[in-house]
C-alpha cells in the first residue's frame, strides 16, 4: 500500500485494511466477457427484481460514471436528497432515474461504452491511495472510510452484480477464488457493525467460518459499551458462537440475496445460538 490508514479512518475494530487494487482489471474483463456474450433475448432477461440485465448493465454504467466524476474529477453537481428522503431511498430513486434515462442505449452501444469508461475506473482504482478519506460505508458503520474500504466495497458491487447477470442467463455464481476471497472479507467487515448492541461480556466472541477455497475466518469479540471489534484479540479464548456457512450461502445472505433464515437453515451452529442468529444478520449492501 502507498500509505498506512489514519487510525481515525481506519479504526482497529475494522480489521486489517485489504488492498482490492489489483483485482478491478480482472473483474472488469470479465464482466466484459460476460456481456459479450449474451443473446439479443438474455439482454431482456429479468436480472433482478423491476431490471432486466441491460437495465442491471446500465445501472454499472452510471456506478461507474459516478465514480469518476465525483472523486477523479471533482463534479460536486448532480441530484440531492428529497425532503425527508432515507440514503436507501435517494439510493434505490437515483438509480431508476439513471437506468430510465439509458433505455434508449442499445445493448451493442451500452457494452462499447462499458468497456471504455470501466477501464477508466480500473485505472482510477489501480492509482488510488488506500489511506486517503473517501465515502462512508454505512453498513460498516464507518464515515468517512478509508479509500482501502470504499474501493474494496465497490468490487463487491461489481463482482455481485455480474453474479446476478450470469444468474439470469443460467449461469451459476463464478467460482474464482482470488476474487471471492475479497469479496467475503470485505463484506465481513459488516460484522462489528451487525452485532452493535449485542449483549455479551466483554471477550466474548463469535466467529463466521466460510468453507471452500475463497472462504475463511471472522471473530468479532465483544467490548465494553456493546461494540464489537475485528481486531486481534489476545489469549487462546475460543468463540462462544460459531455461523458455519458455505461461500455461496455468505455472499448471497450478506447483499440479502437469500434472507436470514434461509441461510440458517443451510448453516451449522456451534456455541450459542443466540450469538450466531444474531451475527446472521448481516448484510453488506445499502438496501
Amino acid at each position: 500500500m502507498n500509505s498506512r490508514p489514519d487510525d481515525a479512518l481506519s479504526p482497529p475494530w475494522l480489521g486489517a485494511p485489504i488492498d482490492a487494487r489489483p483485482l478491478f482489471a480482472p473483474e472488469h474483463a470479465a464482466l466484459m466477457a460476460t456481456l459479450r456474450g449474451l443473446t439479443p433475448d438474455e439482454w431482456r432477461a429479468e436480472a433482478v427484481p423491476g431490471w432486466t440485465v441491460r437495465d442491471l448493465a446500465a445501472h454499472l454504467l452510471g456506478d461507474f460514471y459516478g465514480r469518476l466524476s465525483r472523486d477523479r474529477d471533482g463534479h460536486q453537481e448532480g441530484p440531492g436528497f428529497a425532503a425527508g428522503e432515507t440514503l436507501e431511498a435517494f439510493i434505490h430513486r437515483i438509480n431508476q432515474e439513471w437506468v430510465d434515462a439509458l433505455a434508449r442505449v442499445s445493448p451493442a452501444a451500452l457494452t462499447d461504452t462499458l468497456e471504455l469508461i470501466g477501464g477508466q475506473v480500473v485505472r482510477f482504482f489501480e492509482d488510488a491511495d488506500p489511506g486517503a478519506p473517501s465515502l462512508g460505508v454505512s453498513w460498516a458503520g464507518v464515515d468517512p472510510a478509508p479509500m482501502w474500504l470504499d474501493s474494496a466495497r465497490d468490487l463487491t458491487e461489481f463482482w455481485t452484480h455480474r453474479q446476478q447477470l450470469r444468474h439470469a442467463v443460467g449461469q451459476g455464481t463464478d467460482p474464482e477464488p482470488r476474487l471471492l476471497s475479497v469479496v467475503l472479507d470485505t463484506f465481513m467487515r459488516a460484522l462489528p457493525h451487525t452485532l452493535r448492541g449485542t449483549g455479551a461480556p466483554a471477550g466474548t466472541r463469535v466467529r463466521v467460518s466460510v468453507a471452500g477455497p475463497a472462504g475463511g475466518s471472522w471473530t468479532a469479540t465483544a467490548a465494553d459499551g456493546g461494540a464489537w471489534s475485528l481486531a486481534p484479540s489476545d489469549g487462546p479464548r475460543q468463540p462462544a458462537a460459531t455461523l458455519h456457512l458455505d461461500a455461496e450461502t455468505a455472499w448471497r445472505l450478506c447483499t440479502r440475496g437469500i434472507q436470514p433464515a434461509d441461510a440458517l437453515a443451510r448453516a451449522r451452529i456451534d456455541g450459542d445460538r443466540e450469538l450466531a442468529e444474531a451475527a446472521c444478520r448481516i448484510v453488506s449492501v445499502i438496501h
